[in-house]
Order: structure tokens, then C-alpha cells, then sequence
């Protein structure tokens, strides 16, 4: 059913009831969220005037793994760390990609072949880029 009404202009403006229902579906998702926020924030609020609170010295020191701190709590990293986790990552993706590929081989044929070696090129260009930069020494 389509019904017409006056634009601003006054050019005629289309409305469907499939439209409607298709952001009826979005109000639901809205109303779902915002309950679900208000109930978040309704349990937090509890939460935060029924716990007991005694807050001392120690309870207020930085805990790790059972050793007292010692020194400032701020210390600089290595980036090399996080390069190194970040190339772990990139390349266990790509055996993520890699494995759905070979299950298919036979479906996929010389294109999906020739895909992969393009994927696989590009990774290892990645690869021999980090190692000419130093990334992958471990001093």
C-alpha cells in the first residue's frame, strides 16, 4: 500500500509500509539497547551504594603477581615486543585465511591458486621487510 502526501515543495512523497516495518525493526533494536543500558546502569548504581568500602594503605597499592612494587609504577617498553606480537598475529591470520582455502582446492582450481600465491607473496614481502628492518632479532 502506498500512500502519497505534499512534500516541502510540494512534489508528492512516496511512502510504503515496507519501509515503515523495515525502521520499525531499527526502533526495536533502540528500545532494546537503551533497556538494556538503563538496566546496566540501574544494577551499577546498586552496586556502588550497597558495597562496603574501607579503602586503606594497602588496599590501595599496586598489586602484581603477589610482589610488592618497588620503583615508580611508569616504565618504558620495547617496541620491538609489540612488533614482534603484531607479526605473530599477521601471519597466524593468515592460516586462518590459508586453511578454508585448502580444504577447497579442487572447487577453487588454478584461480584460487593463483589468489593464494598473490596473498601468500604479499605476506612474505611483509615478512622479508621486517627481517631487512632488524624487527625479528630478539636482543
Amino acid at each position: 500500500m502506498q500512500v502519497e502526501k505534499l512534500g516541502v515543495v510540494g512534489s508528492p512523497v512516496v511512502a510504503s509500509s515496507a519501509m515503515s516495518e523495515f525502521l520499525r525493526s531499527y526502533l526495536v533494536v533502540f528500545w532494546f539497547g537503551l533497556i538494556a543500558l538503563l538496566l546496566a546502569s540501574l544494577l551499577l548504581g546498586i552496586a556502588v551504594l550497597i558495597r562496603p568500602s574501607n579503602p586503606t594503605r594497602e588496599k590501595l597499592l599496586t598489586y602484581e603477581s603477589g610482589v610488592d612494587p618497588v620503583g615508580e609504577g611508569w616504565s618504558q617498553s620495547q617496541i620491538r615486543y609489540y612488533v614482534f606480537a603484531l607479526l605473530f598475529v599477521v601471519f597466524d591470520v593468515e592460516a586462518v585465511f590459508i586453511f578454508p582455502w585448502a580444504t577447497q582446492l579442487e572447487r577453487y582450481a588454478g584461480f584460487g591458486l593463483v589468489e593464494m600465491g598473490v596473498f601468500v607473496g604479499v605476506l612474505l614481502l611483509g615478512l622479508v621487510y621486517a627481517w631487512r628492518k632488524g624487527v625479528l632479532r630478539w636482543v
